[in-house]
């Protein structure tokens, strides 16, 4: 199984609220789309531990061995800045 995972992190002030977000897409073998969405909120944390909670959690979330794929907010814009 090939999971591709996006997720992305942030918080305002360091520390201050923040939050992430991780979407996990599978593609079964009848070539069906599954997607699952994955976010939290906190009103004291930093923007490191949000990056890396979306990535944890969105790890967790997985119920057997997969082939994984992450792809975290810095990867997914290309660098833009």
């Amino acid at each position: 199984m090939n999971v591709t995972i996006y997720t992305d992190g942030a918080a305002r002030g360091n520390p201050g609220p923040g939050g992430y977000r991780a979407v996990l897409e599978y593609i079964d073998p009848k070539n069906q789309l599954h997607v699952k969405e994955l976010s939290a909120g906190y009103r004291r944390t930093t923007n490191n531990r949000m990056e890396l909670l979306g990535v944890i959690t969105a790890l967790e979330a997985l119920n057997r061995p997969c082939n994984v794929t992450p792809l975290l907010g810095f990867q997914v814009c290309g660098g833009c800045f």
